[in-house]
């Protein structure tokens, strides 16, 4: 490369959806977003929630990415915060150093931010509690990270194997994090009214005392089954 690399690259120039359809994922359950998006969507299973909620956070990807062991591009995402965002942080999976701790994330609540995906370590795991912001991480470790850059934020970036740009919709509770690119969001929306419908009859059902499901039953008295 010609000339000293810059230290940060900041993209403001993504589109958000609207309040609205942020709005009509309310409540999703990301086992409900991924059925609806043909079984995928969903970010590694080593992403766990920092403690476990009841509640289901929704929110637009501001996306950022920092080296290993810095997290000068996560701070620089700070500066696209809306309120409703969730921070999503590529550490490209190193764990060694938190990518960052309570206060960084004090800050990002303080500005709107309902949540933070990474797949990198935290630390500071009873001030972040204490935060109240739902967390998803790879880790936990005390090590700190440095700001020395290079960084970026607002572009596009991998986290847990999943395709990941600022203005897609993010989804997580218990089970992990979901990502709904932006592109898929009115497909998606559609596709939920029935996995809701389905999920909703067949869990009336269990409750009736169904054991063997209709779906099985049918491949059992077919001839696609041999008997022994």
């Amino acid at each position: 490369m010609i000339g000293e690399a810059p230290l940060l690259r900041i993209n403001r120039s993504f589109t958000r959806p609207s309040a609205e359809i942020v709005a009509r994922f309310a409540g999703t359950q990301t086992g409900h977003a991924v059925d609806a998006m043909g079984g995928q969507g969903a970010v590694h299973e080593r992403i766990k929630p920092l403690t476990i909620r009841d509640d289901v956070m929704v929110g637009v990807a501001v996306t950022s990415q920092s080296g290993p062991c810095d997290n000068l591009g996560l701070f620089a995402s700070l500066d696209l915060l809306q309120p409703g965002d969730v921070l999503i942080a590529s550490a490209d999976n190193y764990t060694a150093a938190a990518i960052t701790g309570d206060l960084l994330m004090g800050m990002a609540r303080n500005l709107g931010a309902v949540g933070f995906v990474t797949d990198g370590a935290v630390r500071d795991r009873t001030g972040l509690l204490a935060v109240g912001v739902p967390i998803y991480a790879a880790g936990l470790t005390p090590n700190s990270p440095a700001r020395s850059g290079p960084g970026t934020a607002g572009f596009p970036v991998v986290v847990g194997g999943v395709p990941v740009a600022s203005g897609d919709i993010v989804i997580g509770d218990a089970d992990g994090v979901v990502i709904v690119p932006q592109g898929r969001i009115e497909e998606v929306l559609a596709a939920l009214e029935a996995v809701r419908e389905a999920e909703a009859g067949l869990e009336a059902k269990v409750k009736a005392g169904l054991g063997v499901p209709d779906f099985l039953r049918e491949i059992l008295d077919s001839d696609r089954t041999l008997w022994s």
